[in-house]
């Protein structure tokens, strides 16, 4: 109803506001969630490489994010500044790009930042430095090595399967530590691997690998796991882990508590994985024994097979490497400069 003056006698209840844009916040939950669909390993390097890139911010007055290309630019000056290496600076750069895209920011472009990158590199080989790479665990390091070993204790075999069959499976460190008993399926072929995720299957689809038997018994990956299985049957340990922490009096980690990955038990950690292959390496007496890690392994299987003829299809599915591989494709022309070198048969 209106008064005489044509203004309503009780105006209409104000309209209850919208809601307030949530800006993009992850409950909880869901921020764990999309936290941890990272790789353990990635979110541990991402963590260390912004932290160091937010203290520079901050002792430099630079704003964090969103950075400048000026910003990215200067921080790989100052990283090169420190000698870091090449490979830890490209790293460092795909961090704070990935801070962007989390933080759902445009990204800057970073052509500056990869040209001085570049003369870094060039810097660096002009002063003698070369890439450092774990030298590759072939065939005959392999056996070696496994040779060196213990023979006869738990140690020794526990150690011996590590080597042959991270070898065998073309393993990372974290697929190597990851498997649990149940993950193993022996057959009249040989033995079958379930790899639940891995780098290049972080939605965990899961794969199983299949590994034959070998001709040597003491490099045969299906022989050495089955002696390893029953040193842990002995010790009442039937399934969790494959790969446990083995004390002084050779007793065998068995008890029972739960941590991250898995929900699971007592197990070796990556870095035990590269103690093992170190050891082996130095007791075999090859040289430069402290440059071998666990990536040998990987980079060995993967290189042997290339050079006994094996297609880049079949190493990059077996090794779990992405299709086209440009790390595949290397260990194939390390394998090539030898297979199919010039100057064989040419009577030098």
């Amino acid at each position: 109803m209106e008064n005489h003056m044509g203004v309503p006698e009780r105006l209409p209840e104000r309209a209850p506001a919208p809601p307030a844009p949530d800006e993009h916040l992850l409950e909880g939950r869901t921020a764990r969630l999309v936290e941890e669909g990272l790789a353990v390993n990635t979110r541990l390097a991402y963590a260390r490489d912004f932290g160091a890139y937010a203290t520079w911010c901050q002792s430099t007055g630079r704003t964090l994010l969103p950075a400048t290309p000026a910003t990215l630019a200067n921080y790989v000056a100052h990283l090169a500044a420190q000698q870091y290496a090449p490979s830890t600076i490209d790293r460092a750069l795909a961090c704070v790009l990935a801070a962007h895209d989390h933080a759902q920011l445009a990204k800057p472009a970073t052509t500056a930042a990869r040209l001085a990158l570049r003369a870094y590199r060039r810097e660096r080989a002009q002063q003698g430095h070369r890439p450092r790479k774990s030298p590759p665990i072939t065939v005959d390091r392999l056996r070696a090595m496994v040779d060196a070993l213990p023979d006869g204790t738990p140690t020794g075999r526990r150690d011996r399967a590590v080597l042959v069959l991270g070898f065998a499976l073309m393993g990372r460190r974290s697929e190597i530590t990851d498997i649990d008993i149940d993950d193993l399926t022996f057959t009249a072929d040989g033995l079958e691997l379930y790899v639940p995720f891995s780098k290049t299957d972080q939605d965990a689809h899961g794969e199983i690998v299949a590994i034959p038997y070998g001709q040597h018994p003491q490099t045969c990956p299906v022989r050495v796991t089955r002696a390893w299985l029953a040193d842990l049957a002995d010790a009442g340990v039937t399934t969790g882990p494959l790969f446990r922490p083995i004390d002084r009096h050779g007793r065998i980690a068995a008890r029972v508590h739960l941590v991250a990955g898995r929900g699971r038990r007592e197990r070796l950690t990556p870095q035990s994985i590269n103690l093992i292959v170190k050891r082996a390496a130095a007791a075999a007496g090859l040289d430069h024994a402290e440059a071998y890690t666990a990536h040998g392994l990987r980079a060995g299987g993967a290189t042997s097979a290339a050079k006994a003829g094996a297609p880049m299809s079949a190493i990059t599915r077996h090794g779990r490497w992405a299709d086209g591989s440009p790390v595949v494709a290397g260990y194939i022309r390390q394998a090539d400069k030898w297979n199919d070198n010039p100057l064989h048969g040419i009577g030098l």
